[in-house]
C-alpha cells in the first residue's frame, strides 16, 4: 500500500488486497511468488503527475483500471456506469 502523508495535513494511499502464493510455474530457475488482487476499485488519478512515470507504471495503472472496469461494470447502470467509466478511462501522457 504505497502512501504519502503529509505530517499535520493529509496523507494519500493506494490500499487494494491482495493474496501472495508461491508460484507452481515449471522450470522456474528459484523460489518464486504469484500475486492475484482481490479488491477492483478505481485509483483516483488526479493527483497522479503523469510526467513522473515511466512507460511500465502507465501501463500498470491501465491495465488495473481496465481490469476493474470488466468486473465491476456488469454490476453498474446509469449514473453509477457513467461514474465508473470516467474513473477507469486510460491515462495519456
Amino acid at each position: 500500500e504505497p502512501g504519502y502523508y503529509k505530517e499535520g495535513h493529509f496523507g494519500i494511499r493506494i490500499e487494494n488486497l491482495i493474496i501472495v502464493t508461491p508460484s507452481q510455474r515449471a522450470g522456474e530457475e528459484r523460489d518464486m511468488l504469484e500475486f492475484e488482487t482481490i479488491t477492483f476499485a478505481p485509483i483516483d488519478t488526479r493527483p497522479i503527475e503523469v510526467s513522473l512515470l515511466d512507460d511500465d507504471e502507465l501501463s500498470w495503472i491501465n491495465s488495473y483500471h481496465e481490469e476493474v472496469y470488466e468486473k465491476i461494470s456488469p454490476k453498474l447502470s446509469g449514473d453509477d456506469l457513467t461514474w465508473l467509466k470516467q474513473a477507469t478511462k486510460p491515462i495519456q501522457r
